[in-house]
């Protein structure tokens, strides 16, 4: 049975280097390509494909926000993110967001052919270098009686997505425009997130959302 796959990358090296490793696998059959988050959204709703690869990072709405919106649209896409971070933010988000795999860009070829086949088996896959780290997380939330030390996960979907942004360096009104919401309404969950995370000022913002993993260091 052909494995019908969708690749989304905002760069044309890498969807060109994807797209040789998938037309060698005998019943992969790459259905479309999209270079930004917004376009990938259509395209998965629009030809409903059996797995969708997905890169983190791309211009438009940012990548987790394109997963939550496949989801809803092409609820049995199953859906890799490829990121270049292994940070647990990103993947326990990516997760969370109904990610069915999280494969970083620095693994090998064959890796991705089997997180390909492994989420199309119904089983989640993580790259092996973020499987025992996102275990070990587990296990200390377990010991808390799974209580969620980190005020995080006390946000909204949207003051996420505003957080991620801010930390990406946009003010205001480009996080506007990239959500389609007013310059006000970002104003509003910029300062309810700030409130929910003990934050003063755009300052103590940077440094959390370096902290927190959602700007990465050296960026």
């Amino acid at each position: 049975m052909s494995i019908r796959i969708l690749l989304a990358d905002d760069h044309h090296l890498v969807r060109q280097g994807l797209r040789v490793l998938l037309e060698e696998e005998p019943n992969f059959v790459l259905v479309g390509e999209a270079a930004d988050a917004t376009e990938v959204v259509q395209l998965a709703d629009r030809v409903r494909p059996d797995v969708l690869l997905l890169d983190l990072m791309m211009p438009g709405i940012n990548g987790l926000a394109a997963l939550r919106q496949v989801v809803k649209c092409a609820p049995k896409t199953r859906v890799i993110i490829l990121s270049m971070y292994s940070n647990e933010a990103y993947v326990f988000e990516a997760l969370r967001d109904g990610a069915a795999g999280y494969v970083l860009k620095g693994s090998r070829a064959d890796e991705l052919i089997l997180a390909i086949r492994e989420v199309m088996a119904g089983r989640r896959y993580l790259s092996p270098p973020l499987t025992e780290k996102i275990v070990e997380v587990y296990r200390q939330r377990q010991s808390t009686g799974g209580v969620l030390l980190d005020l995080y996960d006390t946000l909204t979907t949207r003051e996420r997505e505003v957080i991620h942004l801010v930390g990406q360096g946009l003010g205001n009104a480009e996080i506007a425009g990239k959500l389609f919401i007013s310059v006000r309404t970002v104003e509003t969950h910029r300062a309810n997130l700030m409130r929910k995370l003990n934050l003063h000022n755009h300052a103590e913002l940077i440094r959390y959302a370096l902290r927190r993993g959602i700007l990465p260091a050296g960026e």
